[in-house]
């Protein structure tokens, strides 16, 4: 996992890592010029258009220095625009600049035509995660114009105008791709700022995660070679019944299809029986839909204790009798799952959270967690009341969305990066909701159950949506479930 640590800690971390090792900030400079350098031939490899790197007077500006100088001797037309003289700007940036290959054009931006075709490369490097203000002066005016122009965009370490921890005042840079150094700055995973950041890349500069961990705040963005630790392993002489017994419980009149998602990726998930708990009228076409599936009855609902997981609201409805749902609460001790109507039915009788057994995997949506925790104004707003959230009620809340976030009864926080905006579609949090009651009837902990779940769900979009693209539905997840295992290598 990759601590995210906050935009003031990052000089002290820099400043502690040239410390320890010896190194120089050029060294350290240089290094991220060189995996910038690297990403960039792969993505940009059959571009033949020129670059042109937009310089601040910072070390954003230095590392875009030294990123024009690599182009160049790759044989890039580069050109470097800059709009202050050496004596304002950085020691590093001046290193950089006297390094760099004659046949860079240098220009002040005073001087500059704005002459940029569609085919070329635009680099922000004009302001890092440093600023702390809204653009003003001619650097509005240059990203202003800049965001006008068509042509391929790439910011390095975070746009030029967007502070590293908070909301944007003002206009930024609109990149195509934010490439950012080491770790993801948190402001890069709010919503307000993806018209802003692009596909969002994270490249590595040579700082080993276990020294980053000594500035982290709380804060894990999760990769997929993460993964493979947080999931249980199972032998060859498993049966069924250690592969979990759950069940799930929803499925109102003409809101069974929710059911049959959840139960079917909960299959597919690894779950080895799974009940579900619906309106009797739709028993026959849950059994029809899932086959491998048992309805459950009275006597089920009665012995709740003999299931390892629980997994409530899907296609519930909000007309159900409360006094069922917290007996249902109040009887199982072990930690469950509860998405949909099962978090509106907690809105409308907040009184009822102290019923939910510690432990227990929330799985709102945005407008879900607004009715549970209240009014927001932004996402880092949003961030801080789900972290509180979970820890006064004991509970982890996935709240999904972009990036994801799981915030534990401990305050620690995870993003998740995988998914992609095809997952948005009727049905996919009911499939989540099924994946992660699955890894919890398995026998998972809570947060290892949370972040399987959830980081799956996110690669089975990406997988599914590889040829389908908008036309991803729930099912198809579904029926890519197993792909990711395979994907991973998870036995």
């Amino acid at each position: 996992m990759l601590s995210i640590i906050s935009g003031d800690d990052v000089k002290k971390l820099d400043a502690a890592f040239i410390k320890a090792t010896g190194i120089s900030s050029w060294d350290l400079m240089e290094n991220a010029a060189k995996a910038f350098f690297a990403w960039y031939q792969s993505k940009f490899m059959g571009v033949k258009g020129k670059v042109f790197v937009f310089s601040g007077p910072g070390n954003n500006g230095g590392d875009g220095i030294a990123i024009a100088r690599l182009l160049a001797e790759s044989g890039k037309t580069v050109s470097v625009i800059f709009f202050q003289e050496k004596e304002f700007c950085s020691k590093d940036y001046n290193l950089n600049i006297e390094k760099l290959p004659s046949k860079v054009n240098l220009i002040h931006i005073s001087d500059f035509n704005f002459e940029i075709d569609e085919n070329d490369v635009v680099l922000d490097c004009i302001f890092g995660i440093g600023i702390n203000r809204p653009l003003e002066g001619s650097y509005l005016e240059v990203i202003e114009r800049l965001n006008k122009t068509q042509c391929h965009k790439v910011s390095i370490d975070i746009p030029s105008g967007i502070p590293s921890d908070e909301i944007l005042q003002g206009k930024a840079f609109k990149a195509d791709h934010t490439v950012t150094f080491q770790f993801p700055k948190l402001s890069l995973l709010f919503p307000e700022h993806s018209e802003f950041t692009g596909n969002i890349h994270v490249v590595d500069i040579g700082i080993p995660d276990f020294f980053i961990q000594n500035f982290h705040k709380d804060k894990f963005f999760l990769r997929r070679e993460d993964i493979r630790k947080f999931h249980k392993k199972f032998n060859p002489f498993s049966h069924k019944g250690d592969f979990g017994r759950i069940m799930l419980i929803g499925g109102s009149v003409g809101k069974v299809g929710a059911m049959v998602l959840s139960s079917k990726a909960a299959l597919r998930t690894g779950s080895g029986l799974v009940h579900v708990q619906i309106a009797e009228s739709e028993r026959f076409i849950m059994q029809t839909a899932v086959p491998e599936v048992m309805v459950a009855g009275a006597e089920e609902i009665k012995r709740l204790d003999v299931f390892d997981a629980l997994g409530i609201g899907p296609g519930w409805g909000t007309e159900v009798d409360l006094s069922f749902y917290c007996s249902i609460l109040k009887r199982y001790h072990k930690p469950l799952v509860i998405d949909a109507d099962g978090l509106n039915l907690l809105s409308k009788k907040p009184e009822n959270l102290k019923y939910v057994p510690k432990g227990s995997i929330l799985t709102p949506h945005i407008r879900e967690f607004q009715r549970l925790a209240g009014e927001v104004k932004d996402h880092k707003e949003r961030l801080d009341k789900a972290r509180s959230f979970a820890l006064e009620h004991g509970v982890y809340l996935v709240l999904k969305g972009a990036f994801t976030s799981i915030s534990t009864p401990n305050g620690e926080q995870y993003f998740n990066s995988s998914g992609n905006q095809y997952l948005a579609t009727a049905g996919s949090g009911d499939v989540l909701t099924g994946m992660i009651a699955s890894f919890l009837g398995q026998g998972y902990l809570p947060l290892n159950a949370a972040i399987c779940g959830v980081f799956q769900h996110g690669l089975a979009g990406e997988m599914t949506a590889l040829d389908k693209r908008r036309g991803v539905i729930a099912s198809d997840i579904i029926d890519t479930i197993p792909a990711t295992f395979v994907d991973l290598d998870i036995e």
